[in-house]
Parts: structure tokens; C-alpha cells; sequence
């Protein structure tokens, strides 16, 4: 096997000239690509919620610890626990919220949550979920480039890696943010040692999508069209001259910048969406407009061919206050998630755009209390913590995975972050050790040396 360098130096005379032009011509390393099997999904919309949601205050109901509420757990129970800041003798605390079944599926929901609940039927609840790292730029790290170390591609990075983009105007791979923003930053959507057209790209929600997209005044969009395409040949001669796949990158991300002054303010102009959409998503109202904002642009997104649209909303690490704040986080988020999910089904979408909902780890059923005149809070939790998923082949109005009486150890169908990852994968149709990339000597992947998918979130298995 030769590389791209030793092809052309092999190659002679003018059929290896022409070779090499008809390569610089054609190549575009974010055409749409065949993956190994056939797809159940073929976008992925990820609603992270960086800082660890509180699953005992949102999916995991679990009314034992009222016996136990305002005092320490067994011992024998929470010996072993890994814990950030607070100790295993702190006392526990039963949720002040309250908890009831929705939908034909059953599924046990908070209060906090009343528009995701009315779409029960819609998701899978996973409950069983556990990671490795218990602080969050490791655990953000672990859950979206299956490493707790910096420099690997992130999940969007290798979705769009292993299938390109249907959209030829739009980023593959593009990030929208709300609240605070990760603690890991962008190494959330980073592409890591891939090359760096598959990187996140973060739009913003109003003005300009991305900063200086807009030419200066009296600068012509013949006039840029005209030194790109100098640019250009520049850029191609020295691809023939190296092989450097990064000169590809950078030829594919200028292109892709010209035609996105065209399509981005397109894609924000929601003049033609109806008022009652608007409304389903809050848009134009508080405390729901930005993330509803963001829920619809996703939408608008994945119809537009995007591959992958991480849209993040932070913070959700409710060391202190957390019914106050976890309450805040819901009404904002609330909403606007619901309504994408009843978007996309109602336009035919939710069958191929896979939806996840979730963080990077959850909290203890033990307190935090830093301060005396401030209401406690929850520790991290990495042992168990519970997230959702939605459409792109997944078995929606079930609830999988099930926790011990305390919230402390998932006891049935435990599922570690890799399994999540290698199952979104297959929803893409990648068996995910052979999604790999060479780098350093060895082939990598996302999710490492583990992980398998999960056949009981499937709708057709693993057949």
C-alpha cells in the first residue's frame, strides 16, 4: 500500500500530472460516505447538559431514601464510592420532587420535566449509564471522545469522519451553546489528531452565525471568489508537492466558508416558520428563547443535510441550591427539547436523526451543603447517572437499566459510556472497532479498547 505522497512520486510524465489534477479536483474529504452496514440513523442531534443533571431529582425516583433522609447511608453500602468533595458518611436526602408514570410505556418522571413527559412514548430512559471519571473535564473528556485524555477526536468528529455531510453549504459537525459552557470547552468538539475539517464548528444564535463571515464593505463576493480561487491552486500545488491531507482541510474549510455566507443567514432566518411552532419551542419568550432557539435550528440543521449538531446547555453541577437551580435548568431546556422531538416526528425526521439527552456523569443520593444560609446540593456520581435517547433506530417507551434502593450502583443492565458510544454508532451503521484512524503508530477509535453496543436499545437488535 502506498500513500497519497509515494503515489504521486511514482506516478511519471503527464499521466501522473493528470492523476494528480484530477485528485486536487475531486476531492472533498466531507462527501457523503458508505458506512459499514446499513443505518438506522443518519444524523445525530446531541442535547449535552454539561455539569452532571441530577438523575434522583429526574428519572431515578427512589423513595427508600426517604428512611434514610437526613442521615447517613450503611456504611457497608457507600464504603467503596468514588467522591469528589463530599465524604461517604455525609447525609442523604430524599428528592423534594415528585414522581408519576406517563404515557403507555409507564415511564417514572419528574415534576420538573411535564413536556418531556408528555412525550414518554417517544424516548428510552437509560438508567443504568456509568463512567470512570468522577470530575467533569475527565468525564465530559471519557463521554465524547472515549478518553479522559486531551487530543482525541470528539464523537461529531468521528461521525462526520466515517459518513461526511449531506449538507454541501453547512459544517458537517456544528456546535451550539447555551448557559455555562462545558468545563472541558472545546475539546468537547474537537477533531483531535483527524484532519481539521471535521472539527465542531460553533455557530452563534443571533447576527452573524460565525465572526467575519460577512465581507467588509465594498469587498465583492466576485472579488473573493477571485482570490480564493488563487488561493486555491496555490494550496494545490502544494498538496501535489506533499501529500499533506491538512492542505485538503484547509481548501474544503475555505470553500465551505464561501457558500456559507449564502446558506447560514438562510439557515437563521425563521420568517418562515409558523407563530405556533415558535411557540411550541419558546422561542421569542424567557426563560425557554435561547435554547428553544437553538432546539429549532438544530432541527433546521439536520433537514439541511448537518451530520451531527451538539447543542450544549450548562450548568447543571448543583453542588449547592440544587432545587432552585436544577428547577431553572428545567424550565429552560424543558420545553424546547419536547418540542424538537414532536418536530421531528411530525416531519418524518425522528426515524433517521438519532436524539441524546444527557451528561457526563450524575449526582449522589448523599448532600452537599458548603455553606449554611445556602441549600444543599449533590456530589458527582459516576457510579450510576441517567440519560435519554430518541428516534434513529433506538426502542423508544422503555425504561432500561434499574438502580439499587439508594441511587447508589446500577444493578441491572449497566451500560458504561463506551456502550453508549459504540451503540450511537451503530445506529450510523459503524461497527465501531473498525471505525478507526492511524495515528501515532496505531489505529484508534472512539471508544478505545471497550464497548459494545447495546441490542435492548435497538429496535432490530444486533441482527
Amino acid at each position: 500500500m502506498m500513500n497519497r505522497r509515494q503515489l504521486l512520486r511514482a506516478a511519471s510524465g503527464f499521466g501522473g500530472l493528470a492523476l494528480a489534477d484530477l485528485m486536487a479536483a475531486d476531492f472533498n474529504p466531507l462527501l457523503p460516505k458508505a458506512p459499514h452496514f446499513p443505518p438506522t440513523a443518519k444524523s445525530v442531534i446531541f442535547l449535552f447538559m454539561p455539569g452532571g443533571p441530577s438523575q434522583i431529582d429526574l428519572f431515578d425516583h427512589k423513595p427508600a431514601l426517604r428512611k434514610w433522609h437526613g442521615q447517613p447511608l450503611p456504611a457497608s453500602a457507600t464504603k467503596d464510592l468514588k467522591l469528589a468533595f463530599i465524604k461517604p458518611n455525609a447525609n442523604a436526602a430524599a428528592s423534594p420532587r415528585s414522581f408519576a408514570r406517563h404515557g403507555q410505556s409507564g415511564a417514572e418522571i419528574s415534576d420538573l420535566l411535564p413536556h418531556l413527559a408528555g412525550r414518554a412514548d417517544d424516548i428510552c430512559i437509560v438508567r443504568g449509564l456509568h463512567t470512570d471519571a468522577f470530575n467533569h473535564d475527565p468525564g465530559e473528556l471519557l463521554l465524547m471522545t472515549g478518553s479522559m485524555q486531551f487530543g482525541r477526536p470528539s464523537m461529531g468528529a468521528w461521525a462526520t469522519y466515517g459518513l461526511g455531510s449531506e449538507s454541501s453549504n453547512l459544517p458537517g459537525f456544528v456546535v451550539l451553546s447555551s448557559g455555562t459552557g462545558p468545563s472541558a470547552g472545546t475539546n468537547n468538539w474537537s477533531n483531535g489528531f483527524l484532519p481539521s475539517v471535521y472539527q465542531g464548528t460553533p455557530l452563534r444564535g443571533s447576527g452573524d452565525p460565525i465572526l467575519y463571515l460577512s465581507n467588509p464593505d465594498g469587498f465583492t463576493r466576485e472579488m473573493q471568489r477571485s482570490r480564493l480561487d488563487a488561493i486555491r491552486k496555490m494550496n494545490e500545488k502544494r498538496r501535489r508537492e506533499t501529500g499533506d491531507v491538512e492542505i485538503d482541510a484547509r481548501i474544503a474549510s475555505y470553500e465551505l466558508a464561501f457558500r456559507m455566507q449564502m446558506a447560514a443567514p438562510e439557515l437563521l432566518d425563521l420568517s418562515s416558520e409558523p407563530k405556533q411552532l415558535l411557540d411550541q419551542y419558546g422561542v421569542h419568550r424567557e426563560p425557554t428563547h435561547q435554547y428553544g432557539l437553538h432546539c429549532l435550528l438544530a432541527r433546521r440543521m439536520v433537514e439541511r443535510g448537518v451530520r451531527f449538531v451538539m447543542v450544549s446547555h450548562g450548568s447543571w453541577d448543583d453542588h449547592n441550591d440544587l432545587d432552585k437551580s436544577i428547577e431553572k435548568n428545567c424550565r429552560m431546556t424543558d420545553q424546547p427539547a419536547a418540542a424538537l422531538l414532536a418536530d421531528l416526528k411530525q416531519r418524518g425526521l425522528l426515524d433517521s436523526t438519532l436524539v441524546i439527552w444527557g451528561g457526563e456523569f450524575g449526582r449522589t443520593p448523599m448532600t452537599q451543603q458548603q455553606r449554611p444560609d445556602i441549600a444543599y446540593g449533590r456530589d458527582h456520581h459516576p457510579n450510576c447517572y441517567s440519560m435519554w435517547l430518541a428516534g434513529g433506530g433506538i426502542r423508544a417507551g422503555q425504561t432500561l437499566g434499574k438502580t439499587d434502593e439508594l441511587g447508589l450502583e446500577a444493578v441491572e443492565d449497566r451500560m458504561h459510556v463506551h456502550d453508549l458510544q459504540a451503540t450511537i454508532l451503530h445506529t450510523l451503521g459503524f461497527d465501531h472497532t473498525k471505525l478507526t484512524f492511524l495515528h501515532s503508530g496505531r489505529n484508534f477509535r472512539l471508544t478505545d479498547v471497550e464497548g459494545a453496543p447495546v441490542a435492548k436499545l435497538l429496535k432490530k437488535g444486533l441482527a
